[in-house]
């Protein structure tokens, strides 16, 4: 993404998708917690079924829950990018 110039994004453009990143940020937060009540309840839970049930889930949801932090970390990372040139952008407007 050009900093300047006719092809820069324009500061309404990247507040509106600092906007957006940031509901995708807390939507992904949400996920993440779902998964781990979900981890919890498979562990307690663990001595009604077998355990070749609670080990395949348990895999799953650990894999679900390493994508979502990897996912997380991505968008933060962009974010706080994005942030950056937000603030360059309301420091050349004055």
């Amino acid at each position: 993404m050009p900093e300047d110039g006719a092809d820069a994004p324009s500061l309404d453009a990247i507040e509106s998708t600092l906007t957006d990143g940031y509901a995708e940020a807390l939507a992904l937060e949400a996920e993440r917690t779902r998964i781990e009540r979900r981890l919890d309840e498979v562990v307690k839970d663990a001595g009604e079924v077998s355990a070749h049930s609670v080990a395949t889930e348990l895999a799953r949801l650990s894999k679900r829950l390493e994508t979502t932090d990897e996912e997380l970390a991505k968008l933060r990372s962009l974010l706080h990018n994005l942030q950056v040139r937000r603030r360059l952008a309301l420091s050349s407007r004055s």
